[in-house]
């Protein structure tokens, strides 16, 4: 397979779109790649892209499967996101539209209300366009969803859709939840960038509960600017771009070859580039961290799903196992775990002191072939668990995308995402 960068693999994509053109012989509007092109674009020009990307939307989903339904909900407002399109994932309530949990159990089933940041989004005038796939409650049973880079490979989960649709150009942004690293792992395995804000600054009202010491709403686009562009337009502090030192971890925690190829090129690459950078040794503190998000998975998301095991048992597939085993879990395993948690907190925090930003690997690999599994979220969990911000950005690579996990310090959100932003101008270089 030829391996395109993001302009020309979405160039590529567009083909078959835009030469569906509508009857008549009518020319299309050039189509709009990114969300910051999106914000740049006059209100007329952005419903005449909203138009293409439904378009190849319906030219493209039937290989894809990005999507549980389309159906454009009117814009609420003529705020600052008017006529820019999104995709929410279907653990969101959206009212009036498909709200599945992506599960059988659940077909048809249509959500009452809207969930705070569907709500909120809207508000600002965004163009809700649908509902995006998931694994089953967003835990591990896979969505039919494919990954635009090569379909024959999963997109990752459990936010398998909302990443297929903005890496295939679909929308210019889209909704993902993390309780392990349901964000940053499609983000990589797609080629695109995945931001998992601070614990607690995006609500969660309206989204289905998983672990709710753990559970995260993020987004996705295409770029890092893109994602500050985002931050921004929905109110939050842009920040500045800083010099300091960034953190790498010595040993590297044990990844794929591709993985750490790529990760060992891009520390180089920003080395070259005058970039300090300081290793530290957090290997087996990772190792600790993501041991303990699992545990308080199972126990709080035992419990969650308790009620619905009752009444479903083995119809909620790999979710009824998780019930099973979470519930024989301790109160004292559980407890463990939280300390474990609160213990890395505190040398992280000592760590972004000298490191304000940690880079780490954003998968163990590329996106595993075939659909059967969406792969291993061993590189996210932690900073899952101590609520850090998170962003993946692409690397370069001959291959399958493979990204570069940013981290800061709680609540550091800007000065994470204007660092992302510096790198992935200076890896692209």
């Amino acid at each position: 397979m030829t391996v395109l960068n993001r302009r020309t693999f979405l160039g590529a994509l567009s083909v078959a779109a835009v030469s569906a053109r509508p009857l008549g012989g009518a020319v299309q509007t050039a189509r709009m790649e990114t969300f910051s092109e999106w914000l740049a674009a006059s209100r007329r020009d952005r419903a005449s892209a909203a138009q293409a990307c439904l378009e190849r939307i319906r030219t493209m989903d039937p290989s894809i499967h990005a999507w549980v339904q389309v159906a454009p909900q009117p814009s609420l407002s003529d705020g600052s996101l008017a006529g820019i399109p999104f995709g929410a994932k279907d653990i969101m309530e959206t009212r009036g539209l498909a709200t599945e949990y992506g599960s059988a159990i659940y077909k048809g089933r249509l959500g009452s209300t809207d969930a705070a940041i569907v709500t909120s989004l809207r508000k600002q005038g965004a163009i809700l366009f649908g509902k995006t796939h998931t694994t089953a409650f967003a835990y591990r049973t896979p969505a039919p969803t494919r990954n635009p880079r090569n379909l024959d490979h999963t997109p990752g989960g459990s936010s398998s859709g909302s990443a297929a649709a903005v890496a295939a150009g679909m929308v210019p942004f889209a909704l993902g939840t993390q309780t392990r690293g349901s964000i940053l792992r499609p983000a990589s395995y797609c080629g695109v960038t995945g931001f998992k804000p601070t614990y607690g600054v995006i609500s969660t009202d309206g989204v289905m509960e998983f672990a709710k010491s753990l559970d995260t709403v993020g987004f996705f686009t295409h770029t890092a600017a893109d994602m500050v562009a985002l931050w921004r337009a929905i109110g939050y502090a842009q920040g500045r771009e800083e010099d300091f030192a960034l953190g790498v971890p010595e040993p590297l925690p044990e990844v794929e070859a591709a993985m750490a190829q790529a990760f060992q090129n891009a520390v180089a690459l920003l080395r070259r580039a005058g970039v300090s950078i300081r290793t530290i040794n957090i290997a087996e503190l990772l190792g600790t961290l993501e041991a303990a998000t699992t545990d308080v998975m199972f126990y709080e998301g035992a419990r969650v799903h308790e009620q619905r095991w009752k009444e479903h048992g083995a119809r909620l597939l790999d979710v009824a196992d998780l019930v099973e085993k979470g519930l024989k879990m301790s109160a004292e395993q559980y407890e463990r775990a939280t300390r474990h948690i609160a213990e890395g907190k505190s040398r992280l925090s000592d760590l972004y002191k000298t490191t304000p930003v940690i880079l780490v690997p954003a998968a163990t690999g590329p996106a595993p072939r075939g659909l059967a599994t969406t792969g291993d979220a061993r590189m996210n969990a932690p900073w899952t668990a101590l609520g850090t911000p998170a962003i993946s950005i692409p690397m370069p690579t001959p291959a399958l995308p493979v990204g570069l996990q940013l981290t800061a310090e709680h609540g550091q959100d800007a000065r994470l995402l204007q660092t992302a932003v510096r790198i992935q101008r200076l890896l692209n270089t």
